[in-house]
Parts: structure tokens; C-alpha cells; sequence
């Protein structure tokens, strides 16, 4: 799968040591020394480069963002634009009255999914799904991006709880699951990288979307349903074990 380029930079430093299971944990708990000694997810693997590199992901507002964690500085301000949108793909345009009025007709009449269950993901996982955001500032020098405004963050945590396997359908190489996580991830602007998200937030996030992913593309009888929630996860810079998989088919979820 092709990779958009994005800039990664570290937020908080790795120790150099090798990654060592602790002892009280089952083997499918791996742990990440840090400076501060913290717990990684169960089977969510960094696919980092450099032991001194941390779970940072970063993607310019146009939409662009970068899976390599190398963190140079000479290649953190060489961004590359965001690929075209997929052609044919379900465009969601939402507007201010749209945002305001937490209103999610504008996505229901785009694809056609009018409810949770209506939706049959071999219908969408080619074609995919994106978003334009006709959002009119009130103050027309406000420089805020748009996943720093409220009112639209509040619109995707709406939709996303409604849909909440819909990241699997989004655009991804244009950007589209980037700018979705950073609807719904804690992150800190950055001038020159753009969106610098939350590691541990992303890791929850991530986490939560494996599980309900992998569950509804089972149930759809999807084929390959763990390449395809890895693929997704990777998108994002990590990487998922099959240990946990196996989990999730012990105590499958209701995805609906």
C-alpha cells in the first residue's frame, strides 16, 4: 500500500533499552520503557525505526501526514501534498447548520447509510468515503484550523458514535482518516508539522477502532478482515499483533 508522506517528531523521548515483557504481564502485553515507565496497549506495536523515536504522529492540515518515524529536522518542513481524492468516492459536504444542529443528514443522504445497520461495507471499501467542510468563520481572521473548533469536532464524536466503524471506509490516502482522528484525538498544532497528535490518545483511539472494525467486517463476511484492520491501523503509524485478534474472536463485540 502506497504511504502519504507526512513529518513525525518525537514527544516524549524512548530509553534506548530493549523492550522487555514485565513479569507480572501475559505475553501479549508488551511494555515500553520510557522515562516514566509506561504500559503500552495490549498487542499495539510502534512501527518505529529508531529505539529513541515515540508514538507521535503528525499530518499537515491540507490533509497530508507522514508514517515514518525518523524525525529529522530537514525532512519535517519537505511535507508532501496530500494525494487526490479517490475518484467516484461518497463526498460528505457539511455546512455551519449542518455542524451547529449536530445534523447528520448530509452523510446519511451522501452515502446512502441511513442507519448502522443499513451499511454494507463491500460496498464502500473501494469506492470510500471523504469530506468537504463548508465551515464560514465567524471572525473571517480566526486562524484556528478546523479540528480546533468545537463545533465541528462535536459534529464527527456525533457521527463517529454513530458509525464507529467508519474509519475503515474513509479515503485514506487523501488524508481522510488523518483529519478524522484529529477530530476525535487530543493533539497541539504545530507551525511547521502541522497536527502533532496525542500518543496515548491515539493508542486508545486506534485500540477502540481495531475492536470494532474487525468485529463488523466479520460479521460482513469481508475477506481478510485483520489485513484490512491492520492496514488501517497502520495508516497511523502502528501496528497490530495478531495476539489481539485472537482475543477479540474469544469475546466478539456487537459491532452494530
Amino acid at each position: 500500500m502506497l504511504i502519504m508522506a507526512a513529518a513525525v517528531k518525537p514527544l516524549l523521548p524512548l530509553s534506548p533499552s530493549p523492550v522487555r515483557l514485565l513479569p507480572s504481564s501475559p505475553p501479549w502485553i508488551p511494555s515500553r520503557p520510557t522515562s516514566t515507565s509506561t504500559t503500552l496497549l495490549p498487542t499495539l506495536r510502534l512501527s518505529e525505526r529508531r529505539a529513541d523515536v515515540s508514538a507521535s504522529v503528525a499530518f499537515n492540515p491540507s490533509g497530508s501526514f507522514d508514517l515514518s518515524l525518523d524525525g529529522d529536522e530537514e525532512d519535517s518542513s519537505k511535507i508532501a501534498p496530500p494525494m487526490p481524492p479517490t475518484e467516484g468516492r461518497f463526498e460528505v459536504v457539511i455546512d455551519n447548520d449542518a455542524i451547529r444542529g449536530l445534523d447528520l443528514s448530509p452523510f446519511q443522504v451522501a452515502t446512502g447509510i441511513t442507519s448502522p445497520l443499513s451499511a454494507e461495507p463491500k460496498d464502500y471499501l473501494e469506492r470510500t468515503i471523504g469530506f468537504s467542510i463548508n465551515y464560514t468563520r465567524e471572525d473571517p481572521g480566526d486562524p484556528r484550523e478546523l479540528s480546533e473548533f468545537p463545533d465541528i469536532r462535536l459534529w464527527f464524536v456525533r457521527l463517529d458514535a454513530t458509525y464507529p466503524w467508519l474509519p475503515v471506509l474513509l479515503d485514506w490516502r487523501a488524508g481522510e482518516l488523518a483529519r478524522y482522528a484529529a477530530m476525535l484525538v487530543p493533539h497541539q498544532m504545530n507551525m511547521r508539522m502541522g497536527v502533532v497528535f496525542n500518543p496515548e490518545a491515539l493508542e486508545l483511539f486506534i485500540m477502540n477502532k481495531v475492536m470494532v472494525v474487525y468485529t463488523w467486517l466479520k460479521k460482513h463476511n469481508v475477506p481478510k478482515p485483520r489485513l484490512k484492520t491492520s492496514d488501517m491501523a497502520r495508516m497511523l503509524g502502528f501496528g497490530i499483533g495478531d495476539d489481539l485478534f485472537n482475543l477479540i474472536d474469544q469475546h466478539p463485540l456487537d459491532p452494530s
